[in-house]
């Protein structure tokens, strides 16, 4: 990520593009608004905004905007998280100047027929219904909801069906108002073109608009005491979270705790959790580690699908590995091999250019930088044994480990 060009618009938008040598390029717009912005009234409003910007916009009905980019071979996309929604587009490179055009449109024109609002609460709602019906994905969200409870960061990102269904063009176009501002935006562009050329078609399409909302203050969650839910459901798996609060995505323990979830569960086969549970007892396919880093608060949780008969073993197995990294200092070599899984992981996901533009994007989003691939790998290289062992104890201790059981 050492390449890259910085810049603002004439009306202050920022800009972070990396030149890349490729037949296809990406881009998209990421804005500092999401789950947690809603009030307690509006659960689900960002994730609805994020598919009603589809549908159409003063020249473009739902069709053309679906077509615009489809027809060439491209792909529109978006997502709505916690903390941002994110409007982005892959396309060969020739389409640069199509895909920037609809993305500004869509941004920032789009007119919210009230027909296709009500059509939309309809798919929303659908799924929704879908949702529940996978015990494996909705219980990260119970999780939250305990976690961060009486907190904007709890919810739901679908919402309830109450309130999608209170949903009107006027609740749309105030929280667009309050939060789809300049401020609140990062464009972001990888793609094999030059400095020059990628100005001037930025400024076309995207640096005429003018929108400064209210000021924002968003509420940090408190902390609560660790709570033991189990709730009753009907399935042949039974599914099980341990959980706590991590370090923020500000925090200077973040990178230690990103360490120390890819030792303990990450995606390696080779994480603690993987080799003693999975390979050496066979008593769960679905077993793994994640942790979440917002701007004020972040969580770590173990996320286990297995047989009900073997829900007791494995939990007491998963407490055995805390408490391991918990009491024992790993070696020179363990920590220096760990490390360099780590930044392994960090070179390869440079590869996917997709994701790169959305990193990027993030990142002078929330840090108004774009930290070079050598800083990342220095920081990492001056974690200390004892580091991974403070955070291992702040986030392991038993008194403060939350769990939620589905069974």
């Amino acid at each position: 990520m050492d390449e890259f060009e910085r810049f603002e618009l004439p009306n202050g938008l920022r800009v972070i593009y990396k030149a890349v040598k490729s037949e296809a390029s990406h881009c998209g717009i990421i804005i500092n608004a999401g789950t947690r912005d809603e009030e307690a009234q509006e659960q689900g409003l960002a994730h609805f905004i994020e598919h009603t910007l589809f549908k159409g916009t003063h020249k473009r009905k739902f069709y053309h905007i679906l077509n615009r980019i489809d027809s060439v071979g491209g792909e529109l996309n978006a997502y709505t998280a916690k903390e941002e929604t994110c409007l982005y587009a892959s396309f060969q490179n020739q389409y640069i100047e199509r895909a920037v055009e609809l993305i500004a449109d869509i941004t920032f024109h789009a007119t919210f027929p009230e027909k296709e609002i009500n059509k939309e609460k309809d798919i929303i709602l659908d799924e929704i219904n879908a949702y529940k019906d996978t015990p494996a994905e909705q219980i990260y969200d119970d999780f939250e909801s305990f976690l961060f409870q009486n907190n904007a960061l709890g919810n739901n990102i679908l919402g309830t069906v109450e309130s999608v269904k209170s949903f009107k063009r006027k609740h749309i176009q105030k929280f667009i108002q309050d939060n789809y501002t300049l401020e609140n935006m990062v464009f972001s562009l990888v793609g094999n073109y030059k400095i020059e050329f990628v100005k001037k078609i930025l400024t076309k399409h995207l640096g005429h608009f003018q929108h400064q909302g209210k000021t924002r203050i968003r509420k940090t969650p408190h902390i609560n005491k660790a709570f033991h839910e189990v709730q009753t459901i009907y399935a042949n798996q039974a599914h099980f979270i341990i959980g706590n609060r991590a370090p923020s995505i500000c925090s200077r323990k973040r990178n230690t705790m990103f360490l120390l979830n890819n030792i303990i569960g990450g995606p390696g086969m080779n994480s603690r959790l993987n080799l003693n549970i999975r390979e050496k007892y066979g008593f769960a396919y679905n077993l793994d580690t994640s942790y979440v880093a917002y701007s004020d608060s972040g969580l770590f949780v173990t996320y286990l699908g297995t047989d009900k008969k073997y829900l007791p073993k494995t939990i007491a197995l998963i407490h055995k590995e805390f408490d391991k990294m918990k009491n024992q200092t790993l070696s020179s070599l363990q920590l220096h091999r760990a490390k360099q899984q780590v930044k392994g992981n960090i070179a390869l996901a440079q590869e996917n250019n997709n994701a790169l533009m959305l990193t990027m994007g993030k990142s002078l989003l929330l840090f108004n930088r774009i930290d070079p691939l050598s800083k990342v790998y220095a920081e990492m290289d001056r974690l200390t044994a004892k580091q991974l062992l403070d955070v291992a104890n702040q986030v392991f201790d038993s008194k403060h480990l939350s769990t939620l059981t589905l069974i």
